[in-house]
Formats: structure tokens, sequence, C-alpha cells
């Protein structure tokens, strides 16, 4: 008879507690809620003590005042063993942002989904010495991978199709090293991400004058979008070399080089300097979203989204891959 009587003993007690929820209602306190709503968030409280204890919060700023970089690390330490999936977002699969989003995400911070994007939150740190448990590790300019320190020159990571996600050396020197905490609030939006590229340095990076001369609407494309920045101007270089009025054989048109059925899709005029440049803004966030890295944006915005999407990554395509390639090495030399 023990346990039937711990059993109903349990209901009692459990009835009691109901009974005084319902009592506090009937005479609530000055500045309380009042009703059945006070009821339910009583009753919740009582019910489900551990959820409400761990539910993360949706910004950051009423995270980080209690959250650790040695947090993000045993969190990201739950992903070890899964498998990368391009795109991945679980624990069925993950890819490198993914884990490092998911990791944070947990921890009651948001940040970007795409690696080149991670790149630009939170603080700079000078060099890997400085480094602490939970920073971020970004390679590439714009960034095609990213990990999360653990200290000890080990990483955390997601790295590639066949591998899981596993701790390891820092096996090259990091591109840049980001601090989310413990000022993830005053980060987000970093000024590196939307400050955009002057004329000089564009002329100084090897483009021309007359993609130079649109520095200040590529800058604020690019800031709208949350573009790298660069990327634009350096896309600018191959698709007209700055002719506002090209035409391809194929019958791409402007700055930008948009199909005349795109143009028509996104409401723009393609020889319209600043419309082409927004229109080309708009389908590279686009594509940063849906493939999540930059080559595979410019890969779509070249080749299509079909084409990357058929092939699961640069298309075979000789065009498509000495574009990407170019971009890539002028945004790497700081275009």
């Amino acid at each position: 008879m023990t346990a039937p009587a711990t059993a109903l003993s349990q209901i009692t007690a459990h009835i009691a507690q109901l009974q005084s929820l319902i009592a506090s209602v009937s005479a609530p306190a000055p500045g309380a809620p009042i009703g059945g709503s006070r009821f339910a968030a009583e009753l919740a409280g009582a019910t489900a003590p551990a959820a409400a204890a761990t539910a993360g919060s949706a910004t950051a700023g009423s995270a980080t005042g209690a959250v650790t970089g040695a947090d993000v690390v045993a969190e990201a330490k739950t992903y070890l063993g899964v498998p990368y999936v391009w795109g991945g977002e679980s624990r069925s699969g993950i890819d490198c942002s993914g884990l490092v989003q998911a990791s944070y995400h947990k921890l009651g911070i948001d940040l970007p989904r795409i690696a080149a994007d991670q790149a630009h939150e939170g603080t700079e740190v000078p060099s890997l010495a400085q480094a602490q448990p939970g920073d971020l590790l970004t390679f590439g300019n714009p960034a095609y991978h990213i990990a999360i320190y653990l200290g000890d020159n080990k990483l955390i990571e997601s790295p590639e199709p066949g591998k899981t996600v596993h701790i390891t050396d820092v096996y090259q020197k990091p591109t840049s090293i980001r601090r989310i905490l413990p000022s993830a609030a005053a980060a987000t939006g970093s000024t590196a991400a939307t400050a955009g590229v002057p004329a000089q340095q564009l002329t100084a990076a090897g483009l021309s004058s007359s993609v130079a001369a649109f520095a200040d609407q590529f800058a604020a494309a690019e800031a709208k979008h949350r573009l790298p920045r660069g990327l634009l101007a350096a896309m600018a270089q191959q698709e007209s070399g700055g002719n506002v009025r090209a035409v391809s054989p194929a019958g791409a048109q402007g700055l930008m080089q948009l199909m005349p059925s795109t143009a028509a899709g996104l409401g723009v005029n393609a020889f319209d300097p600043d419309q082409a440049i927004n229109a080309a803004a708009t389908i590279m966030s686009g594509n940063l979203s849906r493939f999540g890295s930059v080559p595979l944006a410019l890969a779509a915005y070249n080749a299509g989204s079909g084409a990357v999407q058929q092939y699961g990554g640069i298309p075979p395509y000789a065009e498509t891959q000495n574009y990407v390639h170019r971009i890539t090495a002028m945004l790497a030399s700081g275009a």
C-alpha cells in the first residue's frame, strides 16, 4: 500500500497547491495581474519551473549578463558527432555557421545565419593569444568558414561534407577573431559590416574608375542588405567594367548585367545604375540566405540558382568558376 498512499499524498498536495493559487487570485496584491491570466501565469510557474529557468531571451542584451564563453563551448559540444550538412541547422545535420548560430541562440543570443555576416558581429580580438573560449574564429574575407574557439589552441567546428562536428587544433591563422560576449547587444551591426569601401580604395584595388564612381551607391546597398563590403563593386567590375549601357551577347543589361526578365520581375530599369545596384544587392542577399556562402551566392548570380542546386555547389562551368574566383580574389585583396 506504500505506492498508492504516496500517489494519493502527491495528488492531495497538488490540489492544495491549486487551491492556494486560486485563493491568491481572488485577493491580488496591489499592482499584480488579476483574474485567469494571473492564475495561468502562476500555475505555469508552479508546474514548469525548469522551462522558465532555461528559456532563452529573444535578444542578446538580456542574455549576456549571465552567459559565459564556457556556456557557449558547452552548448557547442552537444553537437559533437553530428554530420556536416550544407545549410543544415539541426542535430541530424549542421554546417559551420549553423553550429555557431544554434549554439548562441540556445543561450538567448541571436546571430546572423551565414559565416560572412557572423564575421562582422561582436568586437575584434587582435590575436589568438588574446582569444577566449566562445570567441568566433573566421577564415577568409569574406568568411567562408567559421568555428568556435575552445581555448588552449583548440576549436570546435563543422568542417565539410563527409565529416562531423569535432574538436581540433587551430590549424591555420584565422582571418579574424570576433568576441560576442559580454557585449553582444552593443556589437550587433558592426560598423565594419556596413562602412562600405571608398572610391580611392576601390581604384587602388584594381577596379576601374567607372566602377569606383558608384562607391557610395555600392556602400549604401551593402549596408541595407548586410552584404560583405566591396562585394557589389567587384561584381560590377566583372559584369560590365563599369559600363552602365553594356549589353552582353546573351542579352544581360547594364552595370550589373541583369537579364531583362530579371529586371522586369524586380520592377527595375537595368540601365539605371542606382536601380541596378539595388537589384543586384537584393538578389545577392537572397542567394546568401539560400546558399550560405559568398562563392555559392556568386555562382547562383552568374549561372542561376537551379544550377547551384543541381550540382550541389559551384557548377562545372568555366565561366562561372572564373567569375567566382575573380570576385573572391578581389575581395581577399581588399576590393
